[in-house]
């Protein structure tokens, strides 16, 4: 038996590669095996076994269209809240309707929280509102305990977040972004080279790392961004759209990127009105309809409940019930 030190999770004897987050699998120490030095090592913790047959290694593991990721990593029901949004008000101006009326949410430790809607519904001002690019009217949001209204600088440093726009300084190489994003939130160098070789593994930007972001396709922009988000490793991921415009390889990569990285303790936030993508990602799913909160989804619980649900026809029925 091997298992996974990056995620923990263990596998049968013949998988070599963690298909969650890529990582080598390593042998699972048997109870009184001897360490170094003679000293005994101690029986690794209790884990979920997954056995995935060669014909399942990474290179060449297919899974069906839609099917959900499988969430090996508990929720710990004691696990510290990352985020919470309370009864959050937003518009543009004062002659204008609300943006967003009275949403409300937390997101812990190890969840990714997904928010769901049509285009127009609310979900982009919602993340730009938690992330303290806009102002809000009303409610409160905080993120590791931080009010993001009074205490911004504190708030952002435990947070990376991509737009939808996928904005970066374009007269910068990819590398100097990268660089001046960690200079920003200050990961030192040899940290920050680790790191760099640890995004790099996934999104595989590869040689055009040293080129102008100007001369980048739409793809690979969004690539550069989320590496310059995760740089200092935040508590708080926050994406808009972040599966718009990748190629289907890079797409499954930040998936199993994203269940790895909330694995590990992180708290993942991203917005999206693809059906598939959230089903497959999220523990928890806040549904917006026309800037209001509709619904709170726990994905765990429904789909412990009943396997077969079918969420796309859940939404698409509530939707009509809407309209």
């Amino acid at each position: 038996m091997r298992y996974c030190k990056h995620c923990g999770v263990a596998y049968g004897d013949g998988v070599n590669t963690c298909p969650r987050c890529r990582f080598a699998t390593v042998p699972f120490p048997a109870n009184g095996a001897a360490g170094a030095g003679g000293a005994p090592v101690p029986p690794a913790p209790a884990m979920t076994v997954v056995q995935i047959p060669l014909a399942a290694q990474p290179s060449s593991a297919v899974r069906p269209q839609g099917a959900a990721l499988p969430k090996t990593h508990p929720i710990d029901p004691d696990a510290k809240e990352v985020v919470k949004v309370s009864g959050l008000c937003k518009r543009y101006s004062r002659k204008a309707d609300w943006a967003v009326t009275d949403v409300s949410f937390t997101c812990k430790e190890g969840e990714i929280v997904g928010l769901l809607g049509h285009n127009g519904a609310g979900k982009s001002t919602t993340l730009k509102c938690l992330e303290g690019m806009i102002p809000f009217e009303k409610g409160e949001i905080s993120i590791m305990g931080y009010d993001v209204r009074k205490q911004a600088e504190k708030a952002k440093k435990c947070m990376g977040f991509v737009t939808d726009n996928h904005a970066a300084f374009v007269k910068m190489t990819g590398m100097q972004y990268l660089n001046f994003l960690a200079d920003v939130y200050e990961v030192p160098t040899a940290l920050r080279l680790k790191r760099l070789k640890e995004l790099d593994a996934v999104f595989q930007l590869g040689k055009p790392i040293a080129n102008l972001i100007s001369s980048y396709s739409h793809g690979m922009r969004q690539k550069i961004c989320m590496m310059g988000s995760l740089i200092h490793h935040p508590k708080l991921w926050i994406l808009d759209e972040p599966m718009t415009g990748l190629d289907p390889r890079t797409m499954r990569a930040v998936q199993d990127f994203m269940h790895s990285y909330a694995a590990a303790g992180n708290a993942i936030i991203f917005s999206s009105h693809a059906l598939n993508t959230v089903a497959k990602l999220c523990d928890r799913v806040v549904l917006i309809r026309k800037g209001k909160q509709v619904n709170e989804l726990d994905m765990r619980k429904i789909y412990g409940q009943n396997p077969n649900f079918d969420f796309e026809e859940y939404f698409l029925r509530n939707e009509r019930n809407d309209d």
